[in-house]
């Protein structure tokens, strides 16, 4: 073994570019799970009006079974940190990968409404720990200098699952002629297109068979050889691996699991930067991006949108989100999360305000006029673009890496949990306000993408090119 004392070689740009491969190719595998995350989430959308036919429900018992599987969401968000300290951060993507396959199969086949409704908690428990895992294991494997763009992966691959379900079902329903209820492999369409999911769910779970487990449990579990190799691995041979093996193990050593109460921070409940974290995360949620993924095609239709057509715009508004993700992975390890974040909620509040302005002059048929109709269309896209490219995925970075390694699991599971929490309050509650008022529905959502400007600048701090041993 080499010294310690010596100075290690300066790796060739060969040696460089080998291990960034090699990290690259595990970060994708494991956001596989974001893929998962994105698909189960917005496949829904195709089955909505089904559902409603099918059992004859109203918006608000219509509502309540498309938001139960964020109920799950949470649940799963806030026991994946401790699942994932107790037994490693890959089991539990294998957990994660065995009940998408169930709820994948349990969703496409109900006998009941509740039998429906259950098998999506199981969907949102997978999602919850998928949402979870997937950061923090991509942080913990990625080199400090390339960790944004690759922990920016997650947000991709949950922005393609989001598109990938949006055009299967658009392809099912057109060979179903244009019917969610019409005939396909002998169940309903729409059931075919909440079953299809078992192939990325087999996937992600045979990938994960394929990659390391984190070096950084590694060590906390005292398997040191193995955090050693998966170091070489991922870091490359010209770093001095016993010096980094310690550096992990000082910040570890004395350091037990995190609880709950590790979180807590006197007066103010939690400790200030586990608010920065729920806030982050509930206006994430709280300007409504949901809205476009669970309820487009509803949305579309009910302004006089054709169905077929509305799925297309289903499509259309997912490719978009995979454009401004792909912005954001270019930029965000350049100019840093908070400028992203900031120019973000401008963009996104211009484009809520727009579409607030649009739909006030909805008709009583339902309808838009033609000018305030591609009003809506286009700032509709653009809000989704503004928020593809930074609070899709600058959230979703910085809370992989914002908190103290100490409490970085559990706290990232509290936040995770507020997010689905905010998720769930805007899914909900969208039927009813639309109901209400449309246009009074996107101005709250306008107020919150404005609200989140002075939030970010007075609260959350750069976090760009830093170790997450240095976090604090």
């Amino acid at each position: 073994m080499t010294s310690t004392a010596e100075t290690p070689p300066t790796p060739s740009r060969a040696a460089r570019s080998a291990p960034l491969a090699h990290v690259t190719s595990i970060a994708a595998a494991a956001a596989m799970g974001g893929f998962l995350f994105g698909y189960d989430s917005s496949v829904i959308n195709g089955a909505v009006e089904a559902i409603r036919d099918r059992y004859d429900v109203g918006s608000a018992l219509l509502a309540q079974v498309i938001a139960i599987a964020l109920i799950g969401c949470a649940i799963g968000a806030a026991t994946a940190g401790r699942i994932a300290d107790r037994i490693g951060r890959i089991r539990c993507m294998r957990i994660a990968a065995v009940l998408f396959t169930v709820s994948a199969v349990g969703s496409a086949l109900p006998f009941a409404l509740w039998d429906l409704a259950m098998w999506r908690v199981v969907g949102g428990i997978a999602i919850g720990m998928a949402s979870v895992i997937g950061p923090a294991y991509i942080a913990e494997v990625s080199p400090p200098a390339h960790r944004g763009r690759l922990g920016s992966f997650q947000q991709a691959a949950i922005v393609i699952g989001i598109a990938i379900s949006q055009l299967v079902n658009w392809g099912l329903l057109n060979a179903a002629g244009g019917d969610q209820r019409g005939t396909l492999l002998g169940v309903e369409a729409w059931q075919v297109m909440l079953g299809v999911m078992v192939v990325p769910a087999v996937l992600y779970g045979l990938l994960s068979f394929t990659i390391p487990e984190s070096p950084r449990f590694l060590i906390a579990a005292g398997r040191h050889e193995e955090a050693r190799r998966v170091l070489a691995e991922v870091e490359g041979d010209g770093i001095d691996v016993e010096a980094r093996v310690a550096e992990i193990g000082t910040a570890a050593r004395g350091e037990r699991r995190p609880a709950f109460k590790d979180l807590l921070g006197g007066g103010s409940f939690f400790k200030p930067i586990v608010w920065v974290g729920i806030g982050l995360s509930v206006f994430q949620q709280f300007v409504g991006i949901n809205v476009a993924f669970y309820y487009s095609s509803t949305l579309w239709q009910s302004v006089g949108v054709d169905p077929t057509d509305s799925f297309f715009y289903s499509f259309t508004t997912s490719i978009i989100n995979i454009v401004g993700t792909v912005i954001a992975m270019v930029f965000v390890d350049r100019v840093g999360r908070r400028p992203l974040a900031v120019v973000g909620s401008v963009g996104m509040a211009a484009g809520l305000a727009l579409e607030a302005w649009a739909f006030s002059a909805r008709a009583a048929d339902g309808g838009l006029p033609a000018t305030q109709g591609w009003v809506a269309l286009i700032a509709a896209h653009a809000f989704v673009l503004f928020f593809a490219l930074s609070w899709g995925v600058v959230v979703w970075v910085m809370l992989g890496e914002m908190f103290p390694n100490r409490i970085r699991a559990a706290a990232l599971g509290v936040a995770a949990s507020a997010q689905w929490i905010a998720n769930w309050a805007i899914t909900a509650s969208f039927p009813s306000l639309a109901d209400w008022n449309l246009s009074g529905t996107y101005v709250i959502y306008t107020l919150f993408a404005a609200l989140s400007v002075p939030f970010v600048l007075r609260y959350v701090e750069e976090t760009k090119g830093k170790a997450l041993e240095d976090m604090g």
